[in-house]
This record gives structure tokens, sequence and C-alpha cells, in this order.
């Protein structure tokens, strides 16, 4: 089994290594240009973003050739996963792919202008997600055949997401819950940045340096909204707009080491 991933805060890698299998980090491949896989089975795991599969993600799994009898979805969201399966499916359908199993695991919420991530914290052992992972786990291992079932009112969600991230009038905001539109616009980095380096090794798409001259970082124009940067930051000096807390997670399970290496 193989298992392509895309974690910023460890949650997702967590629920890749609670699969088991082959471990295959979608930053990685994209770098590394590989774009082809075989096995018996071939599953992705990542993050719902905006009640919908981020373009990130979307665009990975038009571009990839699977080559697989028994292609499988797990995607994690905090409040509320919309209508994310029939996004995933049709992306799949549009791509030549048939997925023969999605489901989507509750986790800490760890988008930061929504919510308070001490109290996401803290409330982390209501969501059961032990329990959650040990079924998606059977399931797969079962080769169970299953599609995630959505209500009419996660279809109208989603698919207003989708049209407000195609609209170019769209006023770019952290708050408009629209993944996409980067958090240079809405980040300041304090003084108490020291220049380690650490973001620039968590971000996946290679978006930040270190800026020498200001005694700083520096963010580019590629970002795709997925707080890596903020959320392991060591100092705990990059800040956002709007933010409900100064309080940053990591999944325990998941060291800032794993992070690093899945996305640099």
């Amino acid at each position: 089994m193989t298992i392509l991933y895309f974690t910023a805060t460890g949650n997702n890698l967590y629920v890749a290594k609670s699969l088991g299998g082959e471990l295959l980090s979608i930053p990685k491949m994209i770098k590394e240009e590989k774009f082809e896989f075989t096995d018996d089975k071939i599953g992705f795991v990542f993050p719902i973003y905006s009640i919908s599969v981020p373009p990130y993600i979307e665009e990975f799994i038009k571009k990839v050739k699977l080559n697989s009898d028994y292609i499988f979805g797990v995607m994690t969201y905090g409040i509320h996963d919309g209508a994310s399966v029939d996004h995933l499916l049709q992306i799949g359908k549009e791509s030549g792919k048939d997925f023969a199993y999605i489901n989507t695991v509750k986790m800490v919420d760890n988008w930061l202008p929504g919510f308070n991530m001490k109290k996401q914290i803290e409330s982390e052992h209501k969501k059961e997600i032990e329990q959650q992972i040990a079924e998606v786990k059977s399931d797969i291992e079962n080769s169970k055949q299953f599609i995630l079932k959505t209500n009419r009112f996660d279809k109208m969600t989603t698919n207003r997401m989708l049209k407000q991230k195609k609209d170019p009038h769209h006023k770019p905001s952290l708050h408009g819950n629209v993944s996409g539109v980067g958090i240079k616009p809405f980040a300041h980095v304090q003084d108490t940045c020291t220049q380690c380096g650490v973001c620039t090794r968590v971000c996946p798409v290679d978006n930040i340096r270190v800026d020498k001259e200001h005694g700083k970082i520096a963010l580019g124009e590629f970002c795709i909204s997925c707080f890596a940067c903020t959320q392991n930051c060591p100092t705990n000096s990059i800040r956002l707009k709007g933010e409900r807390s100064t309080d940053r997670f990591r999944n325990s399970h998941v060291t800032l080491k794993e992070i690093i290496a899945s996305n640099n």
C-alpha cells in the first residue's frame, strides 16, 4: 500500500502513519517530479481547506497516474467537512481515477483565523480521533467499498466556496474561508524572529527565505495558506491579523523534524 500525504502541523502525517504502508510526501513528489505510482492500494491523505479539496492537492491528484485496483482518499477537518467528498470524486472523475473509498476524520482545527488553538487542543479528546482512524484503517485493510454520503446543505456550502475561489473580484481575506489566497498580506513577523530558518524548511512550496538585510524572513507569492510556518515557528514570531490567540499547534504524535522531512 502506498499513501501520498500532505501535512503542515502533523495531523495528516499522523493519520498516514497510523494507516501504514509506504508513505510518500506530496510536496516531495512534486519537487522530484514523480507522478506515477503502482501498488495494490494507493491513497491520498490530506486536510480539507474551505470545505473543499485544496487547489494544491487538486492539481497534484489530476496530474498523477495511479496503477492500482483500489484508490482511496482520507481527508481531515476540524468543524465541518462540507461536500469535500463530492469534490474529490469530481476531481477523480475528471482525471480518470475511480475512488473505491473516501472518508473523513475529525481532528483539531488548526485554521488560526477562526479558532483558538489552546481551546482546540483542550477539546481534542472529545473528537475520539483514535477510534475514527482505527475504523478507517480497518475499512482499507478489508478493501471496503465506501464513499461518505453528503447532504444537500453540504453540497450548497461547498459549491459556494468553489464558486468564490474562481471569482476574480472576490476580496482576499483569511476570514473569508477561501483557500489559495496566501497569508502574506495578513502576516507580521515580530522582532523575536531569530532567522533560524525553520519556516523555510516546513514550507511545502519553498515560499519563504531568510532576509538577512532586514533581520527577519520574507514571504513570496506562492503561499498555499497551510500555516506550517506560523504553527511551527520555534519563537512564535509569525503573527496573523485577526488570529484568535497566540497559541500554536502541532500534532503531539509528530515531531518538527518529521514535518521538515515531509516538506523540505
